[in-house]
């Protein structure tokens, strides 16, 4: 207890050192530059009296939320697949392991092309970029169970699937959900393109208006409140971790 009250009060102290360095900053900046944090707020309370940034909020939460659940129960099966079967795996590699460094940026305009300028472009371009993070640790952690514990379990009359159902998946959940958690850093990475590019809603076009109109103060709301919200959205994945999937996580060390 004393020691996580230790931790959160560095925590504390390293956000107030920043404000404190942000308000130093600013004090002889160009406004157009770089706003105060004074600036940042009022503009903060103007979007929300307007309802700008509610709106802009629900819109982005719920691309970043539907990008990543599809992509997530999308990899998840492949990544199960290919670790447990040697076959699977050579087949899936090389597309994997080409597809994963394609950045989703460069693929904006031919899903454009290929989706429409509606929600399914942006949204299945998160998918993208969350898929192949989770097929790689979902492919590391099913083959890194030990065969043993598969043969025990065929032993005692299991089928194939039984084993990888009762085995295979339980062991392979940590890399499961380390996946899912990087998976969600990246789908915010990519709506940012995706709003600023093909979109009049969501944060990232707020921020791509705001630079039309020299309105910095506005894209440091639209910033911050990138930076909050997957803030928030990492700590809600890791306490489901720490209640929820708590017995398959201690024991793999990731807590």
């Amino acid at each position: 207890m004393v020691r996580a009250r230790r931790t959160a009060l560095y925590s504390v102290a390293a956000v107030v050192v920043f404000l404190a360095a942000w308000v130093l900053l600013s004090r002889d900046a160009d406004p157009t530059l770089l706003p105060s944090p004074m600036d940042t707020w009022k503009a903060f309370v103007e979007l929300v009296g307007n309802g700008t940034l509610e709106s802009a909020i629900a819109v982005s939460l719920g691309r970043v939320l539907a990008g990543w659940i599809l992509g997530s129960v999308i990899a998840i099966p492949i990544g199960i697949f290919a670790g447990t079967s040697r076959i699977a795996r050579a087949i899936i590699d090389p597309f994997i392991h080409f597809f994963r460094f394609v950045p989703a940026l460069a693929l904006i305009s031919l899903f454009l092309l290929w989706f429409g300028i509606g929600e399914a472009s942006k949204v299945l371009l998160i998918a993208y970029a969350v898929a192949f993070i989770v097929v790689v640790n979902t492919a590391t952690g099913a083959a890194s169970v030990p065969a043993d514990k598969v043969n025990a379990v065929r032993c005692l009359g299991a089928s194939r699937a039984r084993a990888v159902w009762s085995v295979v998946i339980p062991a392979s959940i940590p890399h499961i959900f380390t996946g899912m958690r990087l998976g969600l850093a990246n789908a915010f990475l990519v709506l940012v393109a995706a709003e600023a590019l093909a979109t009049q809603t969501g944060i990232g076009y707020l921020i791509w208006n705001a630079r039309t109109y020299f309105r910095t103060d506005e894209i440091f709301v639209g910033i911050l409140c990138f930076g909050l919200l997957g803030f928030l959205g990492d700590r809600l994945w890791k306490l489901l971790g720490t209640t929820i999937l708590r017995r398959y996580l201690w024991s793999s060390g990731e807590y």
